[in-house]
């Protein structure tokens, strides 16, 4: 036989086998024969599974051949690394598994987490042997101007931050003449700290009598009486607001104070006295017909029924808090998945009367020494989140893009049979607006949060779902599970649009501004808008099923994305940094509904992001962009995963014309990865929230709505530790077959 008849046989032989391998024959009647034959019933699936890997695996062995036949032995050297690199990722990533089947890496954020955390503990006096390395973690992070900042490289510290952890270590015993308060202190009050604060900061001082309730926000419990239709219900405020509002409006009611002694006092922050300061709130708007006039005089009744003898419904509307608040505990003893909420209902427990032994708040107390806290150096840091059905999903996909298959990768089946089981089949807060209609489902960013699934993570899941699916027996059990649990995602993910097209993270149309103007909000986002970077990812997802652009739903989503691309052709990101990350999940998206390269508005976010390359082939926006619009796309050197989103883009449209932009990434990614397979990236490239109040973009250029600047002090930004590595391989694992094919 000829090389070329020889090459075509090989050829037509693997296709074949690689029919065979994804559900014993591609074709119709195949899957007919099969599906109606009882032979292949369910107690012989288990057969199917293992000869499906069988097959699959020889289907590998016959490509490997076929490259070896095909490759020139010059073959281009940058090619090759590309693979090594691949290896590499691999490698280090696959033991890294945890025995249940997830992949998950630490959250880092800023250190009011441990600060916090110190404050509540010393609250309830519970001395946990864990806080003197949670201290060590607040020294480690201290910046040379005696501040603490809210993500790594910020040009300036953060007020409330640096405040927070302060008053932490002074409650801890450190001396206000120590070198490290020393600072801190000549820092906060350069800068004035106490027309500065958020609303936080000063419920914090309060709690310890150093700020005075009396000027802070009332957030009244009755607030519960409020039907959902209602303005300014409990439902109105996005998922992590309400979390979060619930035990504070106990407090704002209550206004315990946990007296300190004569040392502890924070005197030496008032250099001039406390009665020179203004504790008065700041007013928003200085229009007296503006809604937040409205909303300060209305506090300021608030206060005054605070301090009336008759308050006829008080104690029925904290029962009802208390009650909202224990349903909704987490498994792990949280709430909510996020650090604020379980902090703050541990000192509304403890204010209530709750013993330290009581079930919920012993579990509230120990999910400490759960997957909260992470070992940093000598210290330890308190995670605000974690990410573990996330990361999950996104390192399957990774591998699968690198060529991985269930056959090579029994990682892949066991982090299959962890993420299925983790879908949420709770009627969560989402059903309050949605009803409970339509049957639960989706995925929470979390392990152990069952009240909020999360849209973006339900989209992932399907993408991840779907890629696998077609790497099974399709009559498998596993298969047959997929299928269930992606028709349930897919009807609960409809039933999620909101009314303008778009997706949230959350919640359906949680948009209702007007709560933005209460004085409590001040201290960043409090509602859930549709995102085109959420939203994208459903588009995408919804493709991988099958939907066409003229499905209704995908109609409303497109134009939707349309109506968001800013005039320079990018995407804002509201949920990772920020115009690359949002040009990086939208043109894949619009590519696999049918948009392509001679799409105008790809062209122009195309362009737009191949002016943003850096001399090294990379990417790197900073989270100053959120606040100054001159920073978007750029701001810091190249880092791993922004590269990787903006590689992904070109790859997804697949433009020729584009090569040495795609090749010059690559070469990126190949040279800056270490030698035990990984990259740094000490840069924040995810966001919890910019921090501008609306949970939107807003526009900036007639000036910023709040008090910050590019250190975002109203911001919540976070370090994904995993994004460094599965995005990086991903992008790198779809350039491999782009080039190949491009042969």
């Amino acid at each position: 036989m000829g090389a070329k008849k020889q090459k075509n046989f090989r050829s037509k032989f693997t296709s074949k086998l690689r029919r065979i391998s994804i559900g014993f024959g591609g074709g119709k009647k195949t899957r007919y024969f099969l599906s109606n034959c009882s032979f292949f019933s369910q107690k012989t699936n288990y057969l199917v599974d293992r000869f499906g890997i069988v097959c699959e695996t020889l289907r590998n062995y016959f490509i490997m051949q076929k490259e070896k036949i095909d490759t020139p032995k010059d073959q281009n050297k940058k090619t090759g690394s590309v693979r090594d690199t691949i290896k590499k990722a691999i490698d280090w990533i696959k033991p890294r598994q945890s025995p249940d089947g997830m992949w998950c890496a630490p959250l880092e954020t800023n250190c009011c987490m441990e600060a916090q955390w110190i404050l509540a503990m010393h609250f309830i006096d519970f001395d946990d042997p864990k806080k003197p390395k949670v201290i060590q973690y607040i020294l480690d992070r201290q910046r040379e101007d005696g501040s603490w900042d809210v993500y790594y490289g910020s040009e300036h510290g953060d007020i409330n931050t640096t405040l927070e952890c302060y008053f932490a270590l002074r409650i801890s015993g450190f001396d206000p003449d120590d070198a490290v308060l020393a600072k801190a202190r000549k820092w906060l009050i350069e800068n004035k700290w106490t027309e500065r604060i958020r609303v936080f900061t000063k419920y914090w001082l309060a709690l310890f009598g150093q700020w005075p309730w009396a000027h802070t926000p009332v957030l009244p419990p009755e607030i519960m009486f409020l039907p959902s239709w209602c303005p300014f219900n409990i439902y109105d405020f996005a998922a992590w607001a309400r979390a979060t509002m619930m035990p504070i409006s106990i407090l704002t009611v209550r206004r315990p104070v946990k007296e300190l002694p004569e040392d502890l006092q924070l005197d030496e922050l008032f250099p001039e006295g406390r009665d020179k300061v203004d504790y008065r709130l700041p007013r928003k708007n200085e229009n007296f017909l503006s809604w937040e006039n409205f909303f300060m005089k209305l506090d300021h009744a608030l206060h005054a029924y605070n301090r009336s003898p008759i308050k006829p419904f008080r104690e029925s509307a904290i029962k009802l808090v208390l009650q909202w608040m224990l349903e909704h505990q987490d498994e792990d003893g949280a709430w909510g998945g996020i650090q604020p909420p379980w902090i703050y209902a541990i000192i509304v427990m403890h204010v209530e009367g709750f013993a330290k032994d009581q079930i919920n708040m012993s579990r509230a107390i120990d999910a400490f020494n759960l997957h909260w806290q992470v070992p940093r150096g000598e210290g330890i840091m308190l995670q605000a989140s974690e990410s573990p059905i996330w990361d999950t999903f996104l390192t399957m996909i990774a591998l699968m893009d690198s060529g991985e298959t269930p056959g090579t990768s029994p990682e892949l089946i066991k982090a299959l049979d962890y993420v299925l089981a983790k879908e949420n089949r709770y009627y969560g807060d989402w059903s309050v607006k949605v009803g409970r209609h339509i049957e639960p489902s989706g995925w929470a960013f979390q392990r152990a949060n069952n009240y909020y699934p999360d849209i973006d993570d339900a989209a992932i899941a399907i993408c991840a779902l779907k890629r696998i699916q077609r790497l099974l027996p399709r009559e498998s059990v596993r298969s047959r599970r997929i299928d269930a649990a992606v028709r349930r995602a897919v009807n609960w993910i409809l039933e999620m649009q909101c009314s303008n097209g778009g997706w949230a993270a959350f919640d359906k149309d949680n948009t209702r501004e007007l709560v933005t103007k209460i004085p409590f909000c001040d201290f960043g986002e409090v509602l859930d808008p549709p995102s085109s970077d959420v939203t994208a990812h459903v588009v995408e997802a919804l493709a991988l099923c099958g939907f066409s652009r003229n499905h209704p739903a995908i109609e409303k989503a497109i134009k939707f994305i349309y109506d968001e691309q800013e005039d320079d052709g990018s995407w804002f990101g509201r949920w990772g940094v920020n115009y690359v990350y949002g040009c990086g999940a939208v043109i894949p998206a619009l590519v696999a509904i049918g948009d392509n390269k001679e799409t105008p508005r790809i062209r122009k976010a195309l362009d737009w992001l191949a002016s943003k390359q850096n001399a090294d082939g990379g990417w790197g926006e900073s989270i100053a962009s959120y606040m100054e619009p001159k920073y978007a796309g750029t701001g810091i050197p190249s880092t791993a995963s922004q590269t990787a989103w903006a590689l992904g883009a070109f790859l997804a449209v697949g433009d020729k014309n584009y090569d040495k932009i795609i090749q010059k990434a690559c070469d990126f990614l190949v040279s800056t990865q270490k030698e035990d397979g990984t990259w740094d990236e000490p840069y924040y490239t995810g966001t919890g929230f910019p921090g501008y109040g609306l949970g939107a973009k807003v526009d900036l250029r007639n000036g910023a709505p709040l008090p910050q600047g590019k250190e975002l002090a109203r911001g919540f930004m976070l370090n994904y530790n995993w994004y460094r590595h599965y995005f990086p391989l991903t992008s790198l694992g779809r350039a491999e077959k782009y080039f190949e094919n491009r042969k």
